[in-house]
C-alpha cells in the first residue's frame, strides 16, 4: 500500500509540472498521498520503535489542510513549495522505479560502506549483494540507506525556485557530495554500533524482541536521525546563502503556516473549507 501511495504522489507531482488548468488539483493529490504514506507506515515504524515518522504523520494533518486551502486559492507560495516537491520526485523516481538503477546505487553504497568499515578496523562479510555481516549481526542496505531521498529533497529545494544556472550548479555541489559522503559515514556508524553492540541500553523501550536490536535502535533511530536533522539544517542555511530566493520563500512559508495555525487554534477551520 505504501509503495502505491508513493507512486501516486510521484505521478501527481509530475502532472502538476505540466502548465494546465488542473495542475493544482494534482498537487493536492500529491500532498494527500504523501500524508497517506506517512499514516500507512505507522504500524511498521512503531514495530521498529521509531516514533519520528508517526509524529510527523500527526503533525502533517493541519499542514495538509493549509496546503490544500491555499492551492485552491492559487497561492504562489504553496505552488512554489509544490514545485520543490515535484522536482524532488523527478530526482528520486529513476532510482525508486527503475530496478536496475536502484540496485546499482544500493550496490555502490554497500561496497563503499564495506570499504570504509574495513579501513577503520571493522571489516564485514557479504552474505548477499546488499547484506553485510559482522559478529553474527546482519545489516541489509536498501534504497533508504543510500541517502537518495534526502538528496532528492534538498536538490528540489535548491532547484525549485527561480535562480541562475550558476546558483543551481552551486546548489548541486553543496547538496550531493555532502549528503552522499555523510550518508556513507552514517551507515558505517550504525553498522559498527550494531555489530559491536555499543548501545545495549533500555531494552524495555529499544528492543523489538530481536537480540542486540537495542544498539541498532539507538544508533539508527535516534543518533542517526538527529544527526541527519542537524545536517539538513546546515545544508538549508548554506543554500540560503547561495540562493537568497530560498530564504525569502522560507520566510514567506513560515509566516503563512504560522498565521494559519494560529487562526485554526483560535477559531477552528473555515465553514467553507476554502
Amino acid at each position: 500500500m505504501s509503495d502505491y501511495l508513493v507512486l501516486i504522489s510521484c505521478i501527481c507531482f509530475l502532472a502538476f509540472l505540466i502548465p494546465w488548468r488542473y495542475r493544482n488539483y494534482f498537487a493536492i493529490g500529491g500532498w494527500i498521498s504523501i500524508v497517506g504514506y506517512l499514516f500507512a507506515g505507522i504500524p511498521r515504524y512503531i514495530s521498529l520503535n521509531n516514533f519520528v515518522y508517526p509524529t510527523l504523520a500527526v503533525i502533517s494533518l493541519p499542514l495538509l489542510y493549509i496546503t490544500i486551502k491555499h492551492l485552491l486559492r492559487n497561492d504562489p507560495r504553496v505552488i512554489q513549495v509544490s514545485v520543490i516537491a515535484a522536482i524532488a520526485f523527478l530526482v528520486y523516481a529513476p532510482f525508486g522505479y527503475i530496478p536496475a538503477l536502484g540496485d546499482w546505487l544500493i550496490s555502490a553504497v554497500a561496497g563503499q560502506t564495506s570499504a570504509v568499515l574495513a579501513a577503520i578496523g571493522y571489516p564485514v562479510n557479504f552474505q548477499a549483494w546488499n547484506m553485510l555481516e559482522r559478529n553474527g549481526f546482519q545489516t541489509e542496505i536498501v534504497l533508504a540507506c543510500t541517502g537518495i531521498q534526502s538528496i532528492a529533497i534538498m536538490l528540489g529545494v535548491a532547484w525549485g525556485v527561480k535562480s541562475t544556472l550558476k546558483q543551481k550548479i552551486a546548489g548541486f555541489f553543496i547538496v550531493f557530495p555532502t549528503i552522499y559522503i555523510l550518508n556513507i559515514l552514517r551507515n558505517v556508524f550504525v553498522i559498527a554500533a550494531y555489530t559491536e553492540q555499543w548501545f545495549p541500553y533500555l531494552p524495555e523501550i529499544a528492543s523489538n524482541g530481536e537480540f542486540g536490536y537495542e544498539s541498532f535502535f539507538w544508533a539508527h533511530n535516534v543518533a542517526a536521525e538527529l544527526g541527519a536533522l542537524v545536517v539538513l539544517v546546515f545544508l538549508a542555511y548554506a543554500l540560503f546563502t547561495v540562493v537568497p530566493q530560498l530564504a525569502t520563500l522560507a520566510n514567506d512559508l513560515y509566516l503563512l503556516y504560522r498565521g494559519e495555525l494560529e487562526r485554526l487554534l483560535r477559531r477552528g477551520p473555515d465553514k467553507t473549507g476554502t
